[in-house]
């Protein structure tokens, strides 16, 4: 049966279809197993974009660093291109959940209450968080901590280690990212900085010879992390990790940019489980 009524219907509905059809159509996909996304033949992930050396643009504006390297094999393990996403600190696990991106190669400390939210692989790379001071100042204890304005970036582990360890009277600024929170002792804002053990390639840079590492507070391990449930990219990733461990790839990746030994890393973390159940 058909007359006007139905034909304005039918256009009315073909109307709501046009305009559903952008938010479809950009919508970002998520890429729950690897078969999704070898049929796409691209892998998005997430990066940190100025934080060397685990992720960074070069001047070339290509991304690099250990966590790019990695990323790249792991493109390579699948038989896909890989396309980058810059994220800051605190926007890594939201393009995650969200979908912006399939995973994250994003120097993710494997942290309890970030297992909550993300599933967390084996681990591929450890690192140190320190707070980093003059070379002139006596830091030797938490307790000195309490003389200082000390900067960290906005829920990295060294804002939770610095908060944690600092006395309770201590001016802590917090910044949007490891960058701006490396500006804000080179340029005096702050005296002191929470960061990892890396931050003080960088800060030489800009001011040689006045910093050092002062106290360490945490060793930890970083993992690739997928959507909660993804149990089969869960499985590839840690299948790919065992095989660049055992390869010498892994060492490889590590040689170029850390200089040191591959980490032994554990079996297991506690409430941090590394596949999905």
């Amino acid at each position: 049966m058909s007359g006007p009524k139905f034909l304005r219907r039918d256009i009315l509905l073909g109307g709501v279809a046009l305009l559903a059809a952008p938010a479809i159509a950009t919508r970002p996909a998520l890429a729950i197993t690897p078969a999704e996304i070898k049929s796409r033949g691209k892998l998005v992930v997430g990066i940190q974009g100025d934080n060397p050396p685990w992720g960074f643009v070069n001047s070339a504006g290509k991304q690099e660093g250990l966590d790019a390297d990695i990323a790249e094999l792991f493109g390579k393990e699948l038989g896909v291109s890989v396309e980058f996403v810059a994220l800051e600190v605190n926007n890594r696990i939201p393009a995650l959940t969200t979908g912006r991106v399939d995973l994250l190669f994003a120097t993710m400390a494997m942290l309890p209450e970030r297992a909550k939210a993300v599933q967390f692989s084996k681990p591929y790379v450890a690192n140190t968080i320190v707070l980093i001071g003059p070379k002139a100042e006596s830091i030797k204890t938490n307790a000195d901590m309490g003389r200082y304005t000390i900067g960290v970036a906005k829920g990295a582990a060294q804002d939770t280690q610095v908060t944690k360890n600092a006395p309770a009277n201590t001016t802590i600024r917090r910044y949007d990212g490891d960058a701006p929170s490396i500006q804000a002792l080179v340029s005096g804002q702050v005296q002191a900085l929470g960061g990892n053990i890396f931050y003080l390639q960088r800060i030489e840079q800009a001011r040689p010879g006045i910093f050092e590492n002062k106290l360490e507070f945490q060793n930890l391990y970083n993992g690739a992390c997928t959507r909660l449930g993804e149990k089969e990219i869960n499985a590839a990733i840690n299948l790919f990790i065992d095989k660049i461990k055992a390869n010498g790839e892994l060492q490889k990746v590590y040689d170029k940019w850390m200089k040191v030994p591959v980490h032994k890393f554990p079996d297991s973390i506690e409430n941090i489980p590394f596949t999905v159940s």
